[in-house]
């Protein structure tokens, strides 16, 4: 099946931010009005969002969906530590800022959920809404929980 009406993707270079690389993100954008960012899951890229552009642009939205850091053509820093949830949604809020827009709604699939659901606890003045497809909100752990999954203390997380 063809992918229909999907835009092409250009590239977008974030603002500078203190301890992070240079970010470019590749961002396809449909539509005008309130915008929808949607953000994709592991190992995806933002074409897996080909049917719901068209649609949510028809309905009067402007629907972004870049490829995070690390996917496609966007930048894909080496270090592990640049693909934390805060640089993950600091990339975001460098797109909101790139292209001129206050707030948006997040729509996030599989560790794109994880970072949509992250938004409205870091970034609430960005965020208008947040959907989550597949992907049940879970609060960003303390640290010593994180570092039990990391550890391998408990096996059945498969997202840090």
């Amino acid at each position: 099946m063809s992918a229909p009406n999907w835009p092409k993707g250009r590239a977008v270079t974030l603002a500078a931010r203190a301890n992070q690389p240079p970010i470019t993100l590749v961002v396809h954008e449909l539509g005008k009005g309130p915008a929808v960012v949607f953000c994709h899951g592991f190992p995806e890229l933002a074409y897996s969002w080909r049917h719901q552009l068209p649609a949510v642009a028809e309905a009067g939205f402007r629907a972004i969906a870049p490829d995070q850091r690390g996917y496609g053509e966007s930048s894909a820093p080496e270090a592990v530590t640049d693909y934390g949830i805060t640089e993950l949604t600091g990339d975001l809020v460098g797109l909101l800022d790139a292209l001129g827009i206050e707030r948006a709604v997040f729509v996030g699939h599989d560790w794109g959920g994880f970072v949509a659901w992250a938004m409205p606890v870091l970034h609430p003045e960005r965020t208008a809404g947040v959907i989550g497809v597949c992907t049940p909100y879970m609060a960003i752990p303390p640290t010593s929980t994180m570092r039990a999954m990391v550890d391998g203390e408990d096996e059945r997380h498969y997202i840090l």
